[in-house]
């Protein structure tokens, strides 16, 4: 039970909102497309990342460690959801290389939750912000000729 949930029972309308929140969020994952997916995923694991990084500054032992391994493991979820949609079957070294960088990140992902080492974190975000601002731009180039091709056939 969160902070938040006690709050409910005295105002049933953040009950409402925090609804809505949660259904909204449901309908845009479920109507995106796979490259929205993708950055998605790639968001979700930056978020966790970044909060296993704040919770170093926790003053309770107990408090920090468990925000951290609980954030890390979340992101590590994701990493491995990243390295199962990969298509191996594609021709070239792409493919195997992101499954070799995703490979390492888990890795360095356990290194800094077994070692409580958050240095290991930055590493991973770094690597993960970088691919993660490629993909997006290779998704806006990619929905830029669909606008134009579906403004051009309205015209």
């Amino acid at each position: 039970m969160g902070p938040l949930d006690s709050l409910e029972t005295l105002n049933p309308q953040l009950m409402k909102y925090r609804k809505f929140a949660k259904s909204y969020k449901t309908v845009s994952i479920e109507t995106a497309s796979p490259g929205k997916i993708i950055l998605m995923l790639f968001d979700g694991a930056l978020r966790h990342i970044n909060t296993a990084i704040e919770g170093f500054k926790l003053e309770k032992v107990s408090t920090r460690n468990e925000e951290i391994s609980n954030n890390i493991v979340k992101a590590q979820n994701i990493i491995m959801e990243l390295q199962n949609s990969l298509n191996l079957d594609v021709d070239g070294e792409f493919p195997m290389t992101m499954y070799r960088l995703y490979d390492f990140m888990f890795t360095k992902l356990s290194e800094a939750n077994l070692k409580k080492n958050p240095e290991q974190l930055r590493v991973v975000e770094e690597f993960l912000l970088d691919i993660r601002n490629s993909w997006s731009e290779m998704l806006a180039k990619s929905e830029q000729p669909a606008v134009a091709r579906s403004l051009s056939s309205t015209a």
